[in-house]
Parts: structure tokens; C-alpha cells; sequence
């Protein structure tokens, strides 16, 4: 009897066991209900589909599926990226945009499922097929509850701020806390954004929490102003001081904020004339209007604001050095949209709100569509949001907007339309491949010294190499004719980029992208494709002879760099973050829109000083997966220089 008891009791425990964890799984699917929930274990096995199960997605029936493991089906390529490894990684929800391997469109959600302890137990995937518009399922109501978390989140700044100030991300937080310092000082500001990131809010809102929030906040767009009349607006002026004065005379920006803030947007442009103005008033604190004599005492804090590096205006002798560091007392950076995707869906809800009164609709977004938002990467930021919630109020027809129909009204083509084939972007294909016919005879004359030993290692006839030597000889030294030295210069710089060009080129070609791809999968030097690829990236270097270092990187999203992998000399973990100098990071960046790039020399913190060449890497379909990078030494790119001078010369 106390047997069947204990056995009782012990059927009983994991009966509630299996209850506690089904309980999980259902509750972490009624959070995103989709056309199709996979849910797996941390292994990435799955436990269970639902019944909304897409055949057409994997190619197998329902049945079949159970006890596989995702990550094998997609290394298989049947969807690509690979949400389920994304969020293993990283152990936070992620949305993807996947495509399937007979080219539909998906959009993938994984939500990690946690027990008490924190240790990952279930991975719920829900999918939906955004190819083309389906009839609406059953959908939560996510939207008006993010609303109350917001107002609970934001309950502080209730009575002080105004509520067209949405923010809901950490970096974002720490701008506004950042902006609550400076309001009670009278410290001049400087705001750092890309267009549309919300500048003009944060200096609102220093204005709203500061101890001058009952005096005036005058705005100040100092490029939508014509330098002749922006004297005159800034400063004003006394009447009869000009033809074509009012004859009331005019009280300048600076005086209408007397005791309270002047905001001045893009400074950056403001000429450098009335730049030394600008400096003697923050200097002085005081004001001389055109055509008077005695300066106007006043009382204001100074916030500006742009879009542009400064220091690089400073550099090219466009900005005053003496200014910019007199309005950079305080500097505030502000984040591009795509670094806090968790204000996104605050941001369109206090949008659809906005243009549901204005236009008096009742347009919803579905849990599914604000997923979407969160995919795009958003280089117009917050404004490029709100023309996009504005956009779809008007003109959508339904009153619940879901992602198959937010899909069709945002411009993914946009993102794209620059990424043509890699040598016509640069030039003509013939032109592209004599450039890398010209590296290599050049390469190998200048390795072996020999004639006969180049025309061997190019498997080439002695004739046939002597010939081509020679026409590359007398093409740079016609190119090379313009007397002035600087000019000589640039040409041989021009020729040297486009050798280096032409390197990277091939050896970008040289990368299997598929080896690539299975590295994507697993980021980790545990990889056997990344000992691969590390191994070839090295060969390539030693071989070649002249290249310091390759390496492949990626750029995510969210335009941050990722390593890959790099040769045995670059100590670069798979994964690692990389942030360089603004001549490189640009170059990256054309790279993934599928440009060959070449940089000027430049400093790194960590290289020193280099000069890099990069390319990207296509998979079969022409799609750009990742970028080959090479670096070269700036001892190198003297020495090649100098070759090609007394390749000039005939020597």
C-alpha cells in the first residue's frame, strides 16, 4: 500500500512537472501568436509545432519535424539567417527577416524561455510568411498595454516633461538624465545625432526641466537661413542700419531669449564670419545689434546642434577650432533609432495616436507588424519613423495594420538600389580585369626581378610578359607626364589604389561563401570553419608577401561591425565589436552595398598607421553575405610608391 502511495505521489509530482512546463510553453506562445510556433529545447531540438505548421517552409510534414534539431535544418539552407543560433547567442528575443529555400519572405521571432534559476529552458520561433497578404489570425492587443508600461516607466518626469518626449531604452534614459544635469546649469550644450534622431526634443526637454522653463526657448535653424540675413536674425538691428531695414528696426534671437534658452540647429553651418561673432557673445554675454554702438547685456544658455563631425569641419579650416571648443562644454550624443530598437514600438504607438486624431482613424498596429518595424534599420531615425506611421494612417484601408501590409508601405528597395556588381561600380569590366592583369605582372616583377622568372610564376610566355611589362611601363609614364610633383603624386597614389583594389578583389573572390555562411551559423573558433578561413586568410598573406593582415568582417542591423574571422596575426575573437577610424568604418559600409573600396593611410589605435582595401564577399545568388578587408603598412605603400616612380624612369 505504501508502495502505490509513493508511486502515486511520484506520478502526481511529474504530472505537475509536465503541467508547470506545458503552462510555459502556451504562455509563451499566447505572447506571439504567428502563422507557425516552433518551440525547441536549448539544444535546439523541437519539442512541438503548432497547428498552423508551414510545410512549404521546411519541405516535411508535421510529424517528421519532431526531434530534429532547427539549427541542422537551416545549415541545410532551408531558412536564412538562423534566428534560433541568434538567440542562443545572445539570450534575448530577435526578429529576423529569413528567406526560405524557394524564396519566400519570413519574419522569425525568437523568445527565450527562462526557469527561476535564469538557465535557458524552451526557445519559442514563431513565424509569419510576409511574401504576400493572408488573412488576419486571432491577435493579441500588445500595443495598448506597452502604453501603461511606458506611463508607469516614464511616471517621473509625468508633471515636468512633455509627453511628445517617448523613450523607453536604456542609452536613451541616459540622454535624458544627462539632459536633467545640464538643465539646471547655465552650461552651454552641444547635441550629437544624425538627422531625425530627436536633437530639437532633448534641447526641449533641457528647456521643460530646467530652472527656464517659464522663460522664452527660441529656435534657431542656422542652415534654412541665408547667410546675408542670419547676421541680422542673430543679432538684430537698430532701424536705418541697412537698405532695406524695417524702420521699427529688429530685436534679434538673442535678445527674444534674454534669461531663457537659444536653441541654434546645425551649426555647422554657419559661416565662419559670423562664427568669431557667435564666439565674442558667448565670451562676452552680451549682444551688439547692426548699426549700434552699446552692447545689450543678456542671460542665456546656448545649446547647439549637429548632424556633422566637428572636429573633422575643424580639421578642414570650414570651423573655428577656438568656437568648437566653446560650445562643446557639455556634449550629448544621441543614439541612431537602430541603437534603441526598444523605443520603436513606444515611438509608433504615440505616433498612431497622433495621426489616428489628426486624421480621426482607428488605426492599430499587430503584435507581428511592430516586430517588422524593429527589423528596419531606420537611417532616417525617429522622423523617418513617424513619415512611415503618418504614411501608413492614411492609407491603409484596414483598421489593423499587420506585417504583410506594413511590409508593402516601408522602402526596403531604398536600402538596396546603390548595391550594383563589384567592378562596375569602380569601372568598366575589360578596364577591371587589365587592372588585375596589371597587379599581378607588376607584383611578380617586383618579387623576382626577372623577366623569365615572372613570366613562369603568371604562366605566361617570356614574350608575351615582356610585352605587357612594357605597355604597363610606358601607361604610367604617360599618365605620369603633369610637371608639378604633387600631381605625379596623386597618379601614382591613384595607381597604387587601384592595385591594391584589385588584390582585395581577388581575394575576395578567392573566399568560398559558403565556408562563410557555416561560420555565420556557429560563431565560434571552435568552428571548423573558422579554422578554415583562418588558415586560407593566412596562406593568402604569406604568400602574397606584401599584405600585413586580411580579415572578413559583417555589419549588422544596427551598422556595427563584426569580426568574423582574421589571419593568425590579427588577434580578433569571432564576434568581437569593431569601431575604427572614420576612413575605414565609410569604406565597411560601401562594402556591404557591394563597392570595392580603398582607404587613405590612416591611424589605428591598435595597427598604427595603415592604408586598407576592401571588398565584399557574394554568395552564388549575388547576394553580399559578408566583407574581405586587407591592410597594408604605410613602410609598404612608400616603397610601392617609389617603385612605381622608378618604374617611370625605366629603372
Amino acid at each position: 500500500m505504501e508502495k502505490t502511495t509513493s508511486q502515486q505521489n511520484h506520478l502526481s509530482a511529474l504530472e505537475i512537472e509536465e503541467l508547470q512546463e506545458t503552462n510555459k510553453d502556451l504562455n509563451a506562445i499566447l505572447s506571439s501568436i504567428y502563422d507557425e510556433i516552433l518551440v525547441v529545447d536549448p539544444e535546439g531540438t523541437i519539442i512541438r509545432v503548432s497547428d498552423q505548421f508551414l510545410e512549404e517552409f521546411w519541405n516535411v510534414k508535421p510529424h517528421q519535424i519532431i526531434g530534429q534539431n532547427i539549427l541542422d535544418l537551416e545549415k541545410k539552407g532551408l531558412l536564412t539567417p538562423s534566428v534560433t543560433h541568434q538567440v542562443l547567442a545572445n539570450n534575448t528575443k530577435i526578429s529576423v527577416i529569413q528567406e526560405t529555400w524557394n524564396g519566400r519572405r519570413i519574419l522569425a521571432t525568437g523568445t527565450p524561455i527562462f526557469n527561476e534559476n535564469g538557465t535557458l529552458e524552451r526557445i519559442v520561433v514563431a513565424s509569419r510568411d510576409i511574401t504576400e497578404t493572408a488573412k488576419l489570425k486571432s491577435e493579441l492587443q500588445k500595443i495598448k498595454s506597452n502604453s501603461e508600461k511606458l506611463k508607469k516607466e516614464l511616471d517621473f518626469l509625468e508633471n515636468r516633461l512633455s509627453k511628445s518626449f517617448v523613450i523607453y531604452s536604456d542609452n536613451m534614459k541616459e540622454v535624458l538624465k544627462q539632459a536633467e544635469k545640464v538643465a539646471s546649469s547655465a552650461a552651454t550644450v552641444l547635441l550629437i545625432g544624425e538627422s531625425g534622431v530627436g536633437k530639437e526634443m532633448v534641447a526641449s526637454a533641457i528647456h521643460q526641466l530646467g530652472e527656464r522653463s517659464n522663460q522664452p526657448f527660441v529656435k534657431v535653424n542656422c542652415g534654412a537661413i541665408p547667410e546675408k540675413l542670419l547676421e541680422s536674425e542673430l543679432f538684430g538691428y537698430r532701424k536705418g542700419a541697412f537698405t532695406g531695414a524695417d524702420p521699427k528696426g529688429k530685436v534679434g534671437y538673442f535678445t527674444q531669449a534674454n534669461h531663457g534658452i537659444l536653441f541654434l540647429d546645425e551649426i555647422s553651418e554657419m559661416p565662419l564670419n559670423l562664427q568669431v561673432k557667435l564666439l565674442r557673445v558667448l565670451q562676452e554675454r552680451e549682444v551688439t545689434p547692426i548699426g549700434e554702438i552699446d552692447p545689450i547685456p543678456i542671460d542665456v544658455q546656448v545649446i547647439t546642434a549637429t548632424n556633422k563631425n566637428l572636429e573633422e569641419l575643424v580639421q578642414k579650416s570650414s570651423f573655428r577650432e577656438d568656437l568648437y571648443y566653446r560650445l562643446n562644454v557639455v556634449p550629448i550624443t544621441i543614439p541612431p533609432l537602430r541603437e534603441r530598437a526598444e523605443d520603436i514600438a513606444f515611438l509608433a504607438h504615440h505616433f498612431i495616436n497622433k495621426y489616428n486624431l489628426q486624421y480621426k482613424r482607428e488605426v492599430e498596429l499587430t503584435p507581428d507588424s511592430i516586430d517588422l518595424l524593429k527589423v528596419y534599420p531606420w537611417y532616417g531615425n525617429v522622423r523617418e519613423l513617424e513619415n512611415i506611421i503618418q504614411r501608413v494612417v492614411v492609407t491603409s484601408e484596414d483598421k489593423q495594420v499587420n506585417s504583410q501590409l506594413l511590409n508593402k508601405m516601408i522602402p526596403w528597395k531604398n536600402l538596396t538600389k546603390t548595391s550594383k556588381p563589384i567592378v562596375t561600380n569602380i569601372m568598366p569590366l575589360q578596364e577591371a580585369l587589365d587592372h588585375v592583369e596589371e597587379t599581378l605582372i607588376v607584383m611578380a616583377m617586383d618579387q623576382y626581378k626577372s623577366l623569365k622568372t615572372a613570366a613562369q610564376v603568371l604562366e605566361l610566355s617570356q614574350p608575351t610578359m615582356s610585352r605587357k611589362y612594357q605597355k604597363i611601363k610606358e601607361k604610367i609614364k604617360h599618365r605620369s607626364k603633369p610637371p608639378a610633383d604633387f600631381l605625379q603624386s596623386k597618379i601614382f597614389e591613384d595607381e597604387l589604389d587601384k592595385q591594391l583594389m584589385s588584390v582585395t578583389i581577388v581575394t575576395a573572390t578567392s573566399i568560398d561563401a559558403t565556408d562563410v555562411k557555416h561560420l555565420m551559423e556557429n560563431l565560434s573558433s571552435d568552428n571548423p570553419y573558422y579554422l578554415k578561413l583562418q588558415n586560407k586568410l593566412s596562406l593568402i598573406r604569406e604568400l602574397e608577401g606584401k599584405i600585413e593582415w586580411n580579415y572578413i568582417f559583417t555589419v549588422n542591423c544596427r551598422r556595427e561591425v563584426i569580426n568574423l574571422v582574421a589571419d593568425k596575426r590579427l588577434k580578433l575573437k569571432p564576434g568581437d565589436a569593431y569601431f575604427g577610424p572614420p576612413e575605414i568604418m565609410k569604406c565597411m559600409y560601401q562594402a556591404m552595398k557591394g563597392r570595392v573600396g580603398v582607404t587613405p593611410l590612416y591611424e589605428d589605435i591598435i595597427c598604427g598607421h595603415v592604408k586598407s582595401s576592401v571588398a565584399p564577399i557574394k554568395d552564388e545568388s549575388g547576394k553580399i553575405i559578408a566583407i574581405l578587408g586587407s591592410d597594408f603598412t604605410a613602410d609598404y605603400v612608400t616603397n610601392q610608391i617609389h617603385n612605381l616612380r622608378k618604374l617611370l624612369k625605366g629603372s
